[in-house]
């Protein structure tokens, strides 16, 4: 059964889930918006901007990645929340990738622990999904334990 997990991470919290699925045996492809250096820390401009524009669901241009889907069996998309709902390189690629009949979860990263829009979202356009929240999971390694996909 071919896995892949397509995530977005600024703060490091994407990557620790990523090495959790890698060890599963998921594929990992990470997400890089336009011009974003790969490990620098963000600084509050950055997040408070991106929390704005989350909050009206804009969608970044992001590096160019492999969309192609095909083959896969199952689909992880992790997204840290911003503004409790998906950052906007997320955005981007939910609308590049053709997710219908695909098995579909969910693992968004989030300081507060909650994802209320993000939910919300996920239940109207994809209702067939798992969602699994976590809270700062760089932080706090015990939240990786919920990862059960």
């Amino acid at each position: 059964m071919k896995k892949v997990f397509i995530y977005f991470s600024l703060s490091g919290n994407g990557e620790v889930v990523a090495k959790q699925l890698e060890a599963k045996g998921y594929e990992i492809r990470r997400v890089f918006k336009k011009g974003q250096k790969a490990n620098k820390k963000p600084g509050f401009f950055t997040i408070f901007r991106g929390g704005f524009r989350a909050g009206m669901n804009k969608k970044d241009k992001l590096e160019p990645y492999d969309t192609n889907i095909d083959g896969y069996d199952e689909i992880v998309i992790g997204s840290p929340i911003w503004n409790s709902k998906f950052s906007c390189p997320i955005n981007r690629v939910l609308a590049d990738l053709n997710l219908k009949d695909k098995k579909l979860s969910f693992i968004f990263y989030s300081g507060s622990g909650t994802a209320e829009k993000a939910v919300e979202r996920v239940s109207k356009e994809y209702p067939d999904s798992k969602i699994i929240i976590l809270k700062e999971p760089k932080k706090y390694e015990d939240e990786l334990l919920k990862i059960i996909l």
